[in-house]
């Protein structure tokens, strides 16, 4: 429940603070005095989005700040989920600085406009007269009928299952588009696949083939050098060995005389040793160098090969080549198991089907059980409403087609007078009949939900008189379950308020300022007999206006 509203540099408005009660709070005053800023100052509230150029002094910040008293509508979870503070008297503030940047906090805590609207769904429910017309809206037709029908988890799951099976079924349009492609490139991957395979490639032979390749075309020159070095080390008197051994023995026999000289003569031995087995290492060398040019010629064959494959796939190495040769699998085993991938996701597709089918069908269920109580009550609240004759008729029909709410179609169809035919509720309406059919529709869901607020703004468009009365009732009586603000023009309805709140316009220094008071009871005596009698407030008019506060 709403229990307080500051609006400050908003509009019309410098500085505004009123403090709400409980039940059935009326707000009236002349035409452009300033409801609809009231009205708009709370839609910020409420998450709508912000204008700069509302802010009534653009070097100040324009503060919108509510209190809401929410102890008794569960929305614990709400505030856990968007790690909020949870207070019984929760405060929600919207700020519109000079800079034009909007903020949103819920208990002092900085939150995204997404977290305002959804916990302002939860609060209050703003009527305005643009609203009454959605009455011929389907999509406003399935909203009141799932209500009643509280369907909310339903169709929360059914949406769910909606998103899976669209998924599907793109996956599956891409599934075909896909194969589709592929079918028609199918010989050509083939031929390339079989190409990359006969050329049996490996990590690493592109470099062992260049290095075999190298050796066998340089055969004359590696026999020639390996020999020469052979001989260097082998002669024997001259030989790189030979003069090392002749070192050996010279330091032997002056090793013993210090550590110094048996350092030499081991290093010596070393070398030495090292020398020997590099000789014997070349000697093995040489013995496997021999002409292949058969060998040479396939080998120059297999790199030219890979070099042509290289060119051909853009590729720089055998990896490359390797991944390519993969990715060419995988294409080709797309086109020959394309059969059996379709049929795995169509049946995936029935599945859910079936799913979503099952679901709908509670959802159906659900509003046809509630739509002749629903019928029989809208029409016995018409009755009271100065509409005896009216008729209301919902078609239900079970569609094929899975919808964003169901697979029903819905149509609300209206007889207003006796004897009259049935005609689609836009059609068969006139102003006023829709403002009572809309106020009926409010009062049963009011009764239905557990939603704390209303705020109806001029629910009374093209009623007076007797049926103003009879308006004004059911709002009292609407306000004794939950909290009921009506803006009106009508003292009939005007008169049935707790609590009464006039708007109006003050010029002040130049400048013209909207403000709100709360009217006692003689105040409110005034303003009935004002808006009955005009300026006048004739003794009539005031013994009137008692008789409706009474």
């Amino acid at each position: 429940m709403l229990t307080s509203l500051s609006i400050k540099n908003y509009a019309l408005i410098e500085d505004i603070n009123i403090n709400l009660q409980p039940g059935f709070t009326i707000i009236t005053g002349e035409t452009g005095a300033g409801k609809s800023i009231m009205l708009g100052a709370l839609g910020l509230l409420l998450g709508d989005r912000a204008d700069f150029s509302s802010i009534r002094n653009a070097e100040k910040k324009c503060v919108i700040e509510g209190s809401f008293s929410i102890s008794n509508y569960k929305l614990q979870n709400f505030f856990k989920k968007e790690d909020l503070d949870y207070e019984t008297q929760s405060i929600i503030r919207r700020e519109i600085l000079p800079s034009g940047k909007s903020r949103a906090f819920i208990n002092d805590t900085p939150v995204k406009i997404a977290a305002l609207q959804k916990l302002g769904s939860y609060l209050i429910d703003v009527h305005s007269q643009h609203e009454t017309l959605s009455l011929g809206n389907a999509e406003y037709q399935f909203k009141v009928i799932d209500t009643i029908a509280k369907n909310e988890v339903e169709i929360l799951q059914y949406r769910k299952e909606l998103k899976e099976y669209k998924a599907l079924l793109s996956r599956f349009e891409q599934l075909k588009e896909e194969q589709s492609q592929a079918a028609k490139e199918y010989d050509y991957h083939v031929f390339l696949l079989n190409e990359l395979e006969e050329a049996q490639l490996k990590e690493g032979m592109q470099e062992e083939l260049e290095e075999r390749y190298e050796e066998l075309n340089n055969v004359e020159e590696l026999t020639e050098n390996l020999g020469a070095a052979i001989n260097s080390l082998q002669q024997e008197e001259v030989g790189s060995l030979e003069s090392l051994k002749a070192v050996r023995s010279n330091l032997s026999r002056i090793a013993q005389f210090a550590a110094t000289y048996e350092s030499f003569y081991e290093r010596v031995q070393s070398v030495i040793i090292e020398l020997d087995d590099l000789q014997a290492e070349l000697e093995n060398a040489l013995d496997k160098v021999e002409a292949n040019p058969d060998e040479l010629e396939m080998i120059n064959q297999k790199l030219q090969l890979i070099y042509n494959l290289q060119k051909k796939h853009n590729a720089g190495n055998v990896a490359e080549l390797l991944q390519i040769l993969e990715e060419l699998r995988e294409k080709v085993s797309i086109t020959e198991n394309a059969e059996n991938s379709l049929n795995e996701i169509q049946k995936a597709i029935k599945e859910q089907q079936e799913k979503l089918s099952l679901v709908a069908d509670r959802i159906h269920e659900n509003r046809k059980k509630i739509i002749p109580a629903f019928i029989e009550q809208t029409e016995q609240i018409l009755k009271d409403l100065g509409m005896p004759n009216a008729r209301l008729n919902i078609e239900l029909k079970k569609g094929t087609e899975f919808l964003s709410n169901g697979s029903d179609q819905l149509e609300w169809f209206l007889a207003a007078n006796k004897g009259g035919s049935f005609k689609e509720m836009k059609k068969a309406a006139s102003g006023g009949e829709l403002s009572r059919i809309m106020l009926a529709v409010k009062s049963i869901l009011a009764a239905q939900s557990n939603l704390p607020t209303i705020i109806f703004d001029e629910i009374d468009t093209g009623v007076s008189g007797e049926i103003a009365q009879k308006m004004g009732e059911i709002l009292q009586r609407m306000g004794q379950n939950m909290q009921v603000i009506a803006i009106t023009h009508l003292p009939q309805i005007a008169g049935k308020g707790a609590t009464h709140f006039k708007i109006f316009k003050e010029d002040n220094e130049q400048v013209t300022q909207t403000k709100i008071v709360r009217l006692e009871e003689q105040e409110r005596i005034d303003e009935l007999a004002l808006m009955l009698g005009g300026e006048s407030r004739s003794d009539s008019a005031r013994a009137h206006a008692k008789s409706l506060l009474n």
